[in-house]
């Protein structure tokens, strides 16, 4: 027999003692502690004092000289039901504790949310359709503006009307938040808009290997993620040159049945027109912003505006989804979230994005500073031989230094330092950013 104490809200137990009969025999009995607890918090009539004995005592086979024996249960029945209807904790105060376990600011938790392309009206989502259509037959979505018609021919992608896509599966490699405990819904597409000589998927992007989906296929394979996989969300990764087929596999899915969150998997080379017909249409933008000099951009990513293109894009995903925010289970599940790929040598570069987001993004935006680079697909290849003047050309392109000439980007031909990591990460919290992608400092789970 337990009861709860009024002062501590401990569970704890009481022994049975001895008294005696409040009656004017004074007949000794024994009676649980417990009962008397009760009579001093609750009144069968009501009131707030404590009620006189008037019945036998309540030890088994004693009767009172004075009283015929009453029941144990008739007596003990209106403090059971007293203790019977208690309210349990409600459903909003359970919530609310398992939110306080994950150590995160009020404006960031979400009590539920339903994906945004669940919230598009009838209409919308028919003018986001044949939108879609149209830019296949005149291709400009991406910064690239090579404006072929998609069902006849392809353009710097590589990419025709219908999607390429190399893996399908849930997904383990992400942030926390985004992968859960089930795994994060990948996708990755085949081909890409950019050539990244330091691609760190580059046997994705740059091989286009993969099986040829149209749209109503793709969008079957998300809802197979969702009920085979039981994926927490459908990550698209490297989508900027299928935004059409994209789009129309989501509003397809949203028809049969799909209710996660979509991320859209991003190098930040997005045009303003492609982010403005997945407007409605995605949850998460997770966001890269690899280097912050044009120069660098045209160097080692082959396109000198990536840097300009970029910061409009991740204003315009901010605009629209705005901070990541997490329901109680410490999943992400809507707003914007940045990645930045340290590179060695190029710290100073992490530090000017840092600031930009702090200043024109917002200083709650989440990061991930990520040190996992590592030299792939051109960089540290031995150079190709030809005539000594190309190769003049090429050293002076490339910035190799003397004695290096046979290896390719020998300058970022090795890992990052901790010092660079460093340098980049006290140049994000000297801006104003503080909500990081750590792992948890405290019991808790790690978003």
């Amino acid at each position: 027999i337990h009861h709860t104490k009024p002062e501590s809200r401990h569970l704890t137990y009481y022994n049975a003692h001895h008294i005696l009969c409040p009656c004017p025999c004074s007949y000794s009995a024994h009676y649980p502690r417990w009962f008397e607890s009760l009579l001093d918090q609750v009144n069968i009539s009501g009131s707030t004092t404590r009620r006189p004995w008037n019945r036998a005592t309540f030890c088994k086979g004693h009767v009172c000289p004075c009283m015929q024996l009453v029941p144990l249960r008739t007596m003990a029945s209106p403090f059971i039901r007293h203790c019977f209807l208690q309210r349990a904790p409600s459903i909003p105060r359970i919530r609310a504790a398992a939110q306080r376990r994950l150590h995160l600011a009020p404006p960031f938790l979400l009590d539920d949310y339903t994906p945004r392309y669940l919230r598009l009206s009838s209409r919308d989502a028919a003018k986001k359709r044949s939108l879609a259509y149209a830019h296949l037959r005149n291709c400009n979505l991406c910064p690239r503006q090579c404006g072929v018609n998609r069902h006849e021919t392809t353009g710097m992608c590589l990419i025709g009307d219908t999607a390429k896509v190399n893996v399908i599966a849930p997904h383990f490699g992400e942030e926390p938040c985004i992968q859960g405990h089930n795994g994060s819904g990948a996708v990755f597409m085949s081909g890409c808009n950019m050539r990244c000589i330091f691609c760190q998927n580059y046997d994705i992007a740059h091989q286009r290997n993969g099986m040829d989906l149209a749209p109503e296929a793709l969008g079957d394979w998300y809802l197979k993620l969702q009920e085979v996989g039981g994926v927490h969300n459908i990550n698209i990764v490297t989508p900027e040159h299928v935004v059409p087929q994209v789009a129309l596999s989501i509003l397809h899915a949203a028809e049969r049945g799909l209710r996660v969150p979509i991320i859209y998997n991003t190098s930040s080379y997005d045009s303003l027109a492609s982010l403005e017909l997945m407007d409605g249409l995605v949850d998460i933008y997770l966001a890269d912003f690899k280097v912050w000099e044009s120069s660098t951009s045209k160097r080692l990513l082959k396109a000198d505006d990536y840097a300009a293109t970029a910061r409009e894009s991740i204003k315009a995903m901010q605009k629209q989804v705005g901070d990541l925010c997490f329901t109680g289970d410490g999943i992400a599940k809507v707003g914007l979230l940045i990645r930045h790929l340290v590179m060695p040598g190029k710290e100073a570069e992490g530090a000017e994005i840092m600031k930009f987001l702090a200043s024109e993004v917002s200083t709650d935006c989440f990061v991930n500073i990520m040190e996992q680079y590592h030299p792939d697909a051109h960089v540290g290849k031995k150079r190709r031989k030809r005539r000594a003047s190309s190769m003049a050309e090429d050293k002076l392109a490339e910035g190799d230094e003397e004695g290096d000439e046979e290896v390719r980007y020998s300058d970022i031909n090795r890992s990052v330092t901790s010092e660079e990591i460093s340098s980049v990460r006290e140049a994000a919290m000297q801006a104003g950013l503080w909500r990081f992608c750590d792992p948890p400092k405290h019991d808790g789970f790690a978003i």
